[in-house]
């Protein structure tokens, strides 16, 4: 079995500003992501600037991130069809996006809507050997009023998949926003991991005791982000897991969002993560035979 790469996220406008310094401290692998607007003048131009800044290094991109709503959203729609077009520049065959929403309406609303756009997403993807990830974060919706991503939660993946079942179409998948739904993060892992192919690392910690004075509809913050070695999610069973089933691919630290180790501490925070997880998963040595 491979060795799952640790690496971290870094958003499409700080490429050149934080590549370097990820490559330096030894991230092994980088997703490269843009929110709803890709800011560069275009993919193949990008790719050439990425290849730049990895010259020399081993750092590999492991995946190529737009998160949009395609299902209402027709420019939106056509930058991730140039995404697919053109993964194999960055030497991935990953992208990552959103499943979209109809935006105010029920999740099973979309599913039509979701069956016509996604399979021809997929039958793309497929003709590019390309697999596309849906992140499992619900952007502040809920299931009876979606923003831009209905593939938050496991009964939607059941509808999606269903819808259309390409394997060209999978899940980004992290224990955070499992979490916040108070959903138990591994059995689903274990349930999920043959359509997990790509993974996040974010973290969370549940405040039970909040929970229980306050509930859960905003009256205070019950489930804070964290940096994983600092929220709830031993990484430990999330490797246990990955390697049991016989899990291919990469895990990418999702940074920039921990309430205490963000802005001057936010360096800190990435460094504990990678460290971290690299003894999680068992360490960077080779065997000697």
């Amino acid at each position: 079995m491979e060795k799952i790469r640790i690496g971290t996220c870094v958003p499409g406008q700080g490429t050149e500003q934080l590549l370097p310094h990820f490559i330096q401290a030894g991230f092994e692998c980088v997703g490269l992501n843009f929110h709803m607007v890709f800011t560069e003048k275009d993919l193949p131009t990008y790719a050439e600037k990425v290849k730049r800044l990895l010259d020399g290094s081993d750092m590999k991109v492991s995946s190529i991130g737009y998160y949009c709503n395609a299902l209402q959203n027709e420019e939106q729609r056509k930058t991730l069809e140039q995404f697919i077009d053109n993964a194999h520049l960055f030497g991935t065959n990953l992208v990552t996006t959103f499943a979209g929403a109809l935006e105010g309406e029920p999740v099973e609303k979309a599913i039509p809507r979701f069956k016509e756009v996604f399979g021809e997403l997929a039958k793309r993807a497929e003709d590019k050997g390309v697999r596309l990830c849906i992140e499992n974060c619900p952007m502040d919706g809920t299931w009876n009023s979606a923003t831009c991503n209905i593939g938050f939660n496991p009964k939607a993946w059941e509808m999606m998949f269903d819808a259309v079942p390409s394997k060209a179409i999978g899940l980004e998948w992290e224990p955070a926003h499992q979490m916040v739904q108070l959903i138990d993060p591994l059995p689903q892992l274990e349930q999920w991991i043959d359509r997990v192919y790509h993974l996040h690392g974010k973290d969370v910690t549940l405040h039970w005791d909040r929970v229980k004075k306050w509930g859960v509809f905003g009256a205070t913050e019950f489930a804070e982000p964290r940096t994983p070695g600092y929220g709830d999610t031993d990484w430990r069973d999330v490797f246990h897991i990955l390697y049991s089933k016989g899990f291919q691919g990469d895990l990418v630290v999702e940074g920039f969002h921990d309430p205490i180790f963000k802005d001057d501490r936010e360096w800190a925070g990435q460094l504990h993560a990678l460290q971290y997880l690299k003894w999680c998963r068992g360490g960077t040595e080779v065997n000697p035979w």
